[in-house]
């Protein structure tokens, strides 16, 4: 009898895969069931980079392989974008690296850097993949805390306090999913002295500095922490981008040569119309960040707090990011509980905190990927819900 390799043991369906096919059931039953669960943009890019990507698709010349590098001219935008908000210098032949994604990243730099046994930092609450890939992948999973307390940032002394000695990577998320929590200079200091002291290399997921956040904060700004460290950026949620899987990651020379010994071996570059297209869109006016990823979300965010209030759940009114993230009241057994109940009885769904870890056991999330019409009707459930 034929049987998957005894990896698949250590993982499980994504949550969101296998809710979602929950909530597509209920939707043809004619639940009508309003979504505020995942973090998917539902607004357009800016229209000259669809634009551009029609103008490149209509070239019988741009059909063909590209290179796994990238074209020079997505490169060139990369670096330029990095210099523009961040004001950091990357050398766009050699320190940056376009990604399918930063979930691919994830897969490629683990490889690049982590043999089976090896150690690796992963936060609890955190996104789901960094513990799943490296688990697939044979790496040692060990979780550091973040807590509401300390403002979801690392606990240093905590860390100092663990053996590090098989330690290869430690996953970074700033500004942070699921909580919110915003970047922190001081944060990225400290984490690059980290790195410098345990000869570890910190990769810093940094997809979520445009959204509600006019400070735009980067690990790679701190003195010598491109020597030690790895910064992800994505499209997807900046630019109103999350089908067209384009990302990037920044750091040394060498450090991109070896991620790229990976990347070269798993695919094969990504259609040069997404390329060009999305160099258009780094070149985005501030205009359109503006109203793209602070105003809008600015307005949606008033009715996800009205909804945390209505279901007297507390949050942090400063962070940061496409989602909510709030405490469930004492009386609540555990966060399903409260979850289930949305969706069953006000046909919401809305994400509960324990698939980020059992540090998020207690929390849930309220995502701000819909649109106000929506959101406003989930409200008015929601407050019905809890009359009855």
């Amino acid at each position: 009898m034929i049987q998957p390799a005894d990896r698949l043991t250590l993982v499980s369906e994504y949550y969101f895969s296998r809710k979602l096919k929950e909530v597509a059931a209920l939707n043809a039953q004619g639940m009508d069931i309003i979504s505020l669960a995942i973090g998917s943009p539902d607004m357009p890019p800016s229209p000259q980079t669809i634009d551009k990507l029609c103008e490149v698709a209509k070239q019988p010349d741009a059909h063909g392989y590209q290179p796994t590098m990238g074209t020079p001219e997505l490169r060139q935008a990369m670096a330029g974008f990095y210099n523009r908000w961040y004001g950091v210098q990357l050398n766009p032949q050699t320190e940056v690296l376009p990604l399918i994604g930063s979930k691919e990243g994830i897969l490629h730099v683990t490889l690049a850097f982590v043999n089976p046994g090896d150690e690796v930092l992963v936060p609890n609450p955190g996104y789901p993949t960094y513990t799943s890939l490296s688990k697939l992948l044979g790496a040692k999973v060990v979780n550091y805390n973040l807590v509401e307390a300390n403002g979801w940032q690392p606990d240093f002394d905590e860390l100092e306090q663990m053996d590090l000695s098989k330690v290869k990577l430690m996953w970074t998320n700033y500004p942070n999913m699921p909580t919110g929590g915003n970047a922190r200079r001081e944060t990225y200091e400290r984490l690059v002295d980290f790195a410098k002291k345990h000869h570890i290399v910190v990769v810093n997921d940094n997809p979520y500095s445009f959204i509600l956040n006019e400070e735009h904060l980067s690990i790679l700004q701190v003195e010598g922490a491109k020597d030690c460290c790895i910064e992800f950026n994505s499209m997807s949620k900046s630019h109103n981008m999350p089908g067209w899987r384009v990302g990037l990651c920044a750091t040394n020379a060498q450090f991109i040569s070896w991620i790229l010994k990976v990347k070269s071996n798993v695919d094969s570059g990504t259609f040069r119309g997404l390329q060009l297209a999305a160099a258009t869109a780094y070149d985005n006016s501030d205009e359109w960040h503006q109203e793209a990823n602070i105003d809008t979300y600015r307005r949606r965010r008033h009715y996800a707090e009205q909804i945390m209030e209505t279901l007297h759940c507390s949050y942090d009114p400063h962070q940061v990011g496409m989602f909510l993230w709030g405490k469930i009241p004492d009386h609540y057994d555990d966060v399903e509980q409260l979850t289930e109940k949305v969706l069953h009885d006000a046909r919401v769904f809305i994400t509960p905190g324990f698939i980020f870890g059992s540090n998020g056991k207690r929390y849930i999330r309220i995502s701000l990927c819909a649109k106000e019409e929506k959101l406003q009707e989930a409200l008015t459930r929601i407050a019905d819900m809890m009359r009855k």
